[in-house]
């Protein structure tokens, strides 16, 4: 009857400690996928404000000021353009009859 006794008890302490080591894990599992979800949340909301800020960039009339500002390109004019005839080139093109 003892041996009984003691084999139950054994038996209890040891899913005692199972139940215990498997609420912690569950805890830390909880935890690290509430991290995941915040950071998540964060990533999507610095998305937004990236694209919002990309749009504001690529807007054409701060394309059209840097063109000119940076990189000093005027807009097309007939003053500024050269017409080549297509005969011309065709002939100008090397490995051509």
């Amino acid at each position: 009857m003892t041996r009984v006794n003691l084999l139950l008890l054994v038996a209890v302490l040891l899913t005692a400690l199972y139940l215990v080591r498997t609420q912690y894990e569950s805890r830390r599992i909880f935890v690290e996928l509430e991290k995941a979800t915040s950071q998540g949340r964060k990533l999507e909301l610095d998305n937004e404000t990236l694209q919002a800020e990309k749009r504001s960039q690529a807007t054409p009339l701060r394309v059209d000021r840097l063109a000119k500002d940076k990189l000093q390109m005027l807009p097309a004019t007939a003053a500024i353009t050269q017409y080549v005839p297509y005969r011309e080139a065709a002939a100008a093109a090397p490995g051509k009859p």
